[in-house]
């Protein structure tokens, strides 16, 4: 797989990278059903079969299993680079709440060292901006801890551009990581262009909107989801929302008949079209997904498939 320049950071990143927000299995707030582990680090490792060089994670994704998991499947391996976020803990109840204190950082940055069980994080982020009240405090401390060398690079998850000026004031914002996807394209019109201007690397998130326009996904399937997998509460994935993305989805598949290739690496495709956007997130819970998708990784739309999709959206706000 070819790989980019992150934005400022010096890492060369595959154009897509394995989310692993699905693997942190079941029974926490904004779980995505219960997952089998032995599934997942076969996952992990036909990603890195296939080339992908990066893995996105959060110390909040099955309130640590995630990044055990990913700890675990990489050990032995040649190191890909580990992406992590901080912010959002969790308590003996496993209830969740955000924090941006220093000392709570700190605790998380150790704790995830030592889940991921590797001596430093390649890229550390801040998950939301949360209290906002404290942005200057949280950043600070990932500032703190890059220059202790416990992590490379920092980032920002979920900031819009004022809050990233502010964190730019104490320490360059190395990279951003918002959601994008034909469902969801609020980033355009400010974010993007601030971070493109600004050098800043930016991975998309949920650039398939978390499985809806992978050409799965049926009304049927939504209605049957496990009652802890969260996209049930989604209005995206109801009516009067779900019949005009499934239309979407039909034009998507179209394009991708063509060049044999899946409805979700069209989806994928259409976010890294975006010439600020470095790479996507591709979410993967078996290893038949992750190679059915990574051929997002170098396909291009032609400029009349893209013509098409803008179309059918400005017809289908």
């Amino acid at each position: 797989m070819q790989t980019h320049q992150f934005g400022k950071t010096g890492m060369q990143i595959t154009r897509i990278g394995l989310g692993t927000w699905a693997i942190g299995g079941g029974q926490w707030e904004f779980a995505w059903g219960p997952q089998d582990d032995r599934e997942s680090i076969d996952t992990i490792h036909r990603a890195l079969d296939l080339g992908i060089n990066w893995i996105d994670t959060a110390a909040v994704y099955g309130l640590g299993h995630s990044e055990q998991i990913v700890g675990q499947a990489i050990k032995g391996r040649e190191r890909p680079y580990i992406f992590t976020k901080c912010s959002m803990i969790w308590d003996e109840n496993r209830k969740i709440s955000h924090s941006l204190k220093a000392d709570s950082i700190r605790r998380e940055a150790e704790n995830s060292l030592k889940r991921l069980d590797i001596d430093v994080i390649d890229l550390y982020q801040i998950h939301w901006p949360d209290p906002e009240t404290d942005i200057e405090e949280g950043w600070s401390t990932l500032a703190a801890l890059k220059k202790e060398g416990k992590v490379r690079h920092i980032g920002v998850s979920n900031f819009n551009v004022e809050q990233m000026r502010r964190a730019e004031k104490i320490a360059p914002v190395e990279t951003l990581q918002p959601p994008y996807s034909l469902i969801d394209r609020g980033i355009e019109e400010g974010i993007l262009p601030y971070c493109q201007q600004n050098n800043i690397g930016v991975i998309v998130y949920s650039p398939m909107a978390s499985g809806l326009l992978t050409g799965r996904m049926t009304p049927e399937r939504i209605a049957h989801l496990p009652d802890d997998d969260w996209r049930k509460r989604n209005p995206e994935y109801q009516e009067p929302r779900l019949s005009r993305n499934l239309m979407l989805v039909e034009l998507l598949a179209d394009i991708g008949k063509q060049h044999n290739i899946t409805t979700g690496v069209v989806a994928i495709a259409w976010t890294l079209h975006n010439p600020a956007v470095t790479a996507a997130i591709v979410g993967a819970r078996r290893p038949s997904q992750i190679e059915e998708l990574a051929p997002a990784a170098d396909f291009r739309l032609s400029d009349s498939e893209f013509a098409r999709i803008e179309k059918f959206l400005a017809e289908h706000p």
